[in-house]
């Protein structure tokens, strides 16, 4: 490991190891934030992948349905059936903190007061598998954004696991064993500092004695 060019001083020993403390406690803080963001990561990704299959699972049967329905019901019947939405829906975004980092919210509002009626047609002209289909299909838009929530949740969470890693790994392989280096070639230079000083004492008290 390189050694900082730095003045072999003992005011200069204590600076380092002032900064080698604060980077110990940093390493420290800095690895539990990272093992704690990876659990919170880990429950993230199962949420997402129960989330995702319970949506496919509700998309696919209802357009199961739809397929059915359309077979069974003509097409100008089914143009006329969508043809005015019963509900009018705004997306809402919001964010919530967690281990310092935003993460989204998102809930559908409803802009006015929501339908009581489920559909917006007629029983006489329709088929019972349009109205299953609509049942299934009806909740998935909840399901959507909350999937989209938690996969960029994710995404941020993965991002800030990488960063916090990085600064974890700059900290343990070259700022720590720098300063400790730089520490222990300081505390050698002093001693040998200390030694030749200590010889040239003796030998001036050997050669003020012989003088004698």
């Amino acid at each position: 490991m390189a050694i900082m060019n730095v003045n072999p001083t003992r005011m200069e020993m204590n600076r380092l190891k002032g900064r080698l403390s604060t980077a110990s406690r940093g390493h420290k803080l800095l690895k539990d934030k990272q093992d704690e963001l990876i659990r919170q990561f880990t429950k993230l990704v199962k949420q997402n992948q129960d989330l995702r299959k319970e949506m496919e699972e509700t998309l696919q049967k209802g357009m199961e349905d739809c397929v059915l329905a359309s077979s069974r019901t003509p097409d100008y019947v089914l143009g006329e059936a969508f043809a005015i939405p019963l509900d009018k829906i705004t997306l809402d975004v919001q964010s919530r903190t967690v281990m310092n980092i935003e993460m989204p919210v998102l809930n559908e509002i409803y802009d006015d007061e929501k339908s009581e009626d489920r559909f917006s047609y007629g029983f006489m002209s329709t088929t019972s598998e349009l109205d299953l289909a609509l049942n299934h299909l009806s909740t998935i838009l909840p399901k959507m954004l909350k999937l989209a929530e938690v996969e960029k949740s994710c995404q941020m969470m993965a991002d800030e696991i990488e960063r916090t890693r990085r600064r974890v790994n700059a900290l343990e392989y070259m700022m720590i064993p720098q300063l400790e280096d730089t520490i222990d070639y300081i505390e050698r230079t002093l001693d040998e500092s200390e030694r030749a000083t200590l010889t040239r004492l003796m030998k001036s008290i050997d050669v003020i004695e012989s003088e004698d």
